[in-house]
Order: structure tokens, then sequence, then C-alpha cells
């Protein structure tokens, strides 16, 4: 059977393989669309296999709201290169699996992968994975996500840094919704991008931690040799000042707002409360910063240029 361009070219928005790739496909099945798909599949999923040892620390972190600002979703996918986390095409499929992200009930990322392909239910989240994987030619790999859904009056509000090198999505309760409410939360979620609070207030602070953070500055404390000779009661003095010191730099509410370093966070968000005519709480955030925790690859381009020869 003859191979025509349109054959090809059906094949290739089927799967978003190359036009070669495809057009070797379809002249191995003698022009059957659904094994050539199949082949295409398989040797994508093995192009995937071929790749997942390598390392992929770069990438970008995204956000999706829903239209009605019920529901959003924060997402980190991964690159092996900072080049192809520039990429349209990367950045295109990013959108997708945010949008995906949105109507997932899965509890973990394996439940994710398992789900059907919203773009393509015929394929599963991890075959479309594999696909890009294939035409992009480096490990990707999708880290996580989390879900935000409304659960009352306020707003849901997005922040990206850096073309998406962080993220944040930030949650607010308040009875009217205005443009002030918009407002705060981007400033709020810049405010959570930069300095990267640990928690919302002091009494989200769990007990365990105070505990721990006072034994270190404690043992801190007495291994000073500045300190040998300072009383017990003084020295209780200084920790606990250093513990309020700590506090105000990981809760959120407590920092000096950073626009404007008279304020605190939650004197800021009293103002706005006072503009609007109703009171704001931050509910909840999720700050991802791309690649965080994950090792770094360590190669320069000749390296890479000497591997694709060898």
């Amino acid at each position: 059977m003859a191979i025509t361009a349109a054959m090809v070219k059906e094949l290739r928005e089927i799967t978003g393989v190359g036009m070669m790739d495809c057009k070797k496909a379809l002249a191995e099945t003698d022009g059957d669309m659904e094994k050539a798909v199949e082949i295409l599949r398989e040797k994508g999923l093995a192009a995937s296999a071929k790749k997942a040892g390598r390392i992929a620390s770069e990438g970008v972190v995204d956000i999706y709201l829903s239209d009605d600002n019920k529901i959003g979703t924060i997402i980190e996918v991964n690159s092996e290169t900072d080049f192809v986390a520039k990429n349209q095409v990367f950045r295109e499929y990013v959108t997708a699996v945010a949008k995906q992200a949105v109507n997932s009930t899965a509890a973990d990322m394996d439940a994710f992968f398992e789900e059907k392909w919203a773009l393509d239910p015929q394929f599963t989240v991890k075959d479309a994975l594999s696909q890009q994987v294939a035409v992009i030619g480096e490990n990707l790999n999708i880290r996580r996500f989390e879900k935000f859904e409304k659960a009352q009056s306020g707003k849901l509000v997005s922040y990206i840094h850096g073309g998406g090198r962080i993220g944040v999505l930030i949650e607010l309760a308040c009875e009217k919704e205005s443009e002030e409410l918009e407002e705060l939360g981007k400033n709020v979620a810049m405010q959570i991008a930069a300095l990267n609070p640990k928690f919302i207030s002091e009494k989200d602070v769990p007990a365990e931690f105070i505990e721990k953070e006072t034994e270190i500055l404690t043992l801190q404390a007495k291994n000073d040799p500045k300190n040998a000779s300072k009383p017990d009661q003084i020295i209780a003095k200084m920790i606990e000042g250093r513990m309020k010191k700590e506090l105000k730099e990981i809760c959120l509410l407590e920092q000096p707002y950073v626009k404007d370093g008279d304020l605190s966070v939650q004197k800021y968000v009293d103002s706005v409360a006072k503009v609007v005519g109703a009171p704001i709480e931050i509910t909840r955030y999720v700050r991802y910063e791309t690649g965080e925790g994950l090792e770094k690859k360590d190669e320069n381009f000749a390296d890479e240029v000497a591997k694709a020869m060898e």
C-alpha cells in the first residue's frame, strides 16, 4: 500500500512523533494506522526506558486555574536541560499536564500516571509522557502536583516567577471577591516565592518543631565561649529571643512585607481587608521550585557532544 503524505500527517497529529518515524511505522504496518500507533507507542516506551537513567532536574513549574476559579493545580515537570525547559513544545505539554491534574482524582503520582490522557484517552498519562520523551529526545518526568478545590468564597491566585523556576498557588478566604483580593493574592504569592516561609502563622508551627529548634539553640548558646559566665536565666532569655526571631522569619504573616518593610504581612492583609470591607484569611498555599531536592546534572557541552558521537 502506498503511504501518502496525508497518512503521515494524520499519524503525526495522533502521536506527536516526527514525520520520518511516522512514515517508517506506516510502511512497516502496510498503512494500518492503529498498528502504526502501537509501534510508535512501543518505540516511545523504549526511548523512555533508554533515557530513564539520565537525571531530569531542570524543567518548569506551571499552574492552571479553572475558568470559574474553583479549582487550581500546581505541577512540576522536569527535563534534563534548561534548553528543553524553554522549548515551546515542552511548555505546551506541561500546560496539558496541568489541565489534566485539574480533573484528576489520583491520590499519588502512580495513580496519576495510570489515568487516561485527556487529550487522547486511548493513552495513559504515562504513555503520553513516553511519547514526549521520544519526540523531545530527553528524559522527562512529571514529578509532583497539588490540587486546591475552593471550599468557600474567596480566591485562588497563582504566581509564576522566573519563567517557571518558582510557582506559588495560594487560597484566600473572603466573603467579597474583588480586584483588591486578586492583587493581594499576587503580592503575598510573590512574598512566598521570594522568602519561602514554612508556615502561615505561629499557631501553625508544630510543637515538635519548636521543641527541636529550642534544643538546637540551647546547645548553640551553651557551646559559645562568650556565654560561659552567663546565668541560666539570661541564656534562657537569649534563646527565647532567638526563637521569636526565627519564627518571624519562617511564618508568613509575621514576616516583614517585602513591598513595605514598615508592615508585616498580617498588617498588609488587614489593610486590604478594610478596603474590601470583609475579613481576609490566607487559608493555604503551596510553593514549588524547579529541581529542589534533586541531584543536578554536572556535564559540560563537550562531554555531551562526545557522548552523542559514541
